[in-house]
C-alpha cells in the first residue's frame, strides 16, 4: 500500500487526577463528559490506545494497521527498518490543572531489561501558561543516591529540584533519567518516544476518588535518575518567520518550529521519515499533490514518508511544530 495524502486522526482523551478544561476551552477539542481531561493523545501506536484515521479513503484504519500494510510508505525505509513493529513517536497535548507527580523515565536499555519496551525521552512546547506557572526540569545542584534518599525520606526533595517559570513558546527537552514534572496552570504539546513507562517519585500525598494514593516507584527511580546538575534546562532557539527553526535535535526526534505568514513549500523525500505537524497557533492547510487538509490550533497531521513535497498555507498566521526521525544520530 502506498499512502499519498496527509492523515488526520481521532484524538484519544484521558481523564487525569491533575487534569482540567483547557483542552476544551483553549484547543477547542470536545472530550465529552470527562470531568478533568489531562491528556489528548494525538498520534499513538501504544497498545490499547491506537489512533484511528478520520479522513480520506483510509478513514477507520488504525495506525498499527497502516504500519503493517504500508510499512516503508508510511515510515520511510530506514525508520521502518529500525522500528518495523511500532510507530516510534507519541504525540500528546497535556493540561496540568494541578502539579503532575514528580517523576522520571528509564532509557531504552533500562526499560528493555525491566519492562520489555523502549524508554522515554520527551520534549515539551508550552502553548499557554497561567501567570507565575512553573515546572520542574532536572536538578539545581549535583547530588548522589544517598543524599537524594535522605531528602526524599524527609520531604526535602524541593531543595535539589530545578524550578523554572514558563511562558508560551518555551521549550524543554527531557531526556530519560531527568527528574521532572509539569506545574499547575500549564498547557503544552509533548513529543516523546512511544513508551508509557513512568516512575513516580512523589505525588504530593494526593488521593483518588476512592481515597487511595497512587503507587510510587522509589526503588526503580533510584536506578535511573541522572544526579548531575546541567547548565541549562530550557532550550534556546531562533523564531524567524516563514522558515524552519530547530528546537530539538536528538536521535529519537528532530523538532522544528515554523511560524508562517505566507505559503511555504517543504521538500521531504530526503528525510526518509514520516513528518508530523502539530498546530500550536492559528490555522491553515497542508497540500500534498491533489489532496489538501485543513489544520487549526490543537490539531495534528501525519505526512507519510512517501510524500515528496508539501505546501503549507496559513489562513492569516499558522504556527506549526514539525517533527520526524532524523538521519544524523543513527
Amino acid at each position: 500500500m502506498n499512502i499519498n495524502y496527509p492523515l488526520k486522526f481521532q484524538p484519544i482523551y484521558k481523564e487525569k487526577i491533575w487534569g482540567g478544561q483547557k483542552i476544551k476551552t483553549i484547543l477547542d477539542k470536545n472530550f465529552g463528559n470527562l470531568p478533568n481531561c489531562g491528556e489528548s493523545w494525538e498520534l499513538s501506536g501504544v497498545s490499547g490506545d491506537v489512533s484511528v484515521v478520520t479522513n480520506g479513503p483510509l478513514a477507520g484504519t488504525d495506525l498499527n494497521q497502516l504500519l503493517a500494510e504500508a510499512g516503508e510508505s508510511l515510515m520511510g525505509k530506514r525508520v521502518y527498518a529500525a522500528s518495523p513493529n511500532e510507530f516510534p513517536l507519541l504525540i500528546k497535548f497535556l493540561d496540568a490543572n494541578e502539579y503532575l507527580s514528580i517523576q522520571v523515565h528509564p532509557n531504552d536499555e533500562q526499560a528493555k531489561a525491566k519492562h520489555g519496551c523502549l524508554g522515554k525521552t520527551e520534549m515539551w512546547y508550552i502553548l499557554q501558561a497561567d501567570p507565575a506557572a512553573t515546572l520542574i526540569a532536572g536538578l539545581s545542584k549535583n547530588t548522589d543516591r544517598q543524599a537524594y534518599q535522605a531528602l526524599l525520606a524527609n520531604n526535602g526533595l524541593k531543595e535539589i529540584l530545578n524550578e523554572e517559570q514558563v511562558a508560551a513558546g518555551d521549550v524543554f527537552f527531557i531526556p530519560a533519567g531527568r527528574v521532572h514534572t509539569i506545574g499547575k496552570g500549564i498547557l503544552l504539546a509533548e513529543i516523546q518516544q512511544t513508551s508509557d513507562v513512568t516512575y513516580r517519585i512523589y505525588d504530593f500525598d494526593r488521593v483518588d476518588a476512592q481515597g487511595k494514593k497512587r503507587e510510587l516507584h522509589t526503588a526503580q527511580a533510584l536506578e535511573v535518575i541522572d544526579f548531575k546538575k546541567h547548565d541549562q534546562y530550557k532550550s534556546t532557539y531562533q523564531d524567524l518567520p516563514n522558515q524552519s527553526n530547530q528546537l530539538v535535535s536528538d536521535k529519537y526526534f528532530e523538532t522544528n518550529k515554523l511560524t508562517l505568514t505566507r505559503s511555504l513549500q517543504r521538500e521531504l523525500l530526503q528525510l526518509d521519515s514520516f513528518i508530523i505537524y502539530i498546530c500550536v497557533e492559528g490555522s491553515g492547510s497542508i497540500t500534498a499533490g491533489t489532496s489538501t487538509v485543513a489544520i487549526k490550533k490543537g490539531e495534528t497531521v501525519l505526512i507519510p514518508a512517501s510524500i515528496a513535497t508539501i505546501s503549507l498555507l496559513p489562513n492569516e498566521t499558522l504556527t506549526l511544530l514539525e517533527t520526524y526521525v532524523p538521519h544524523a544520530h543513527e
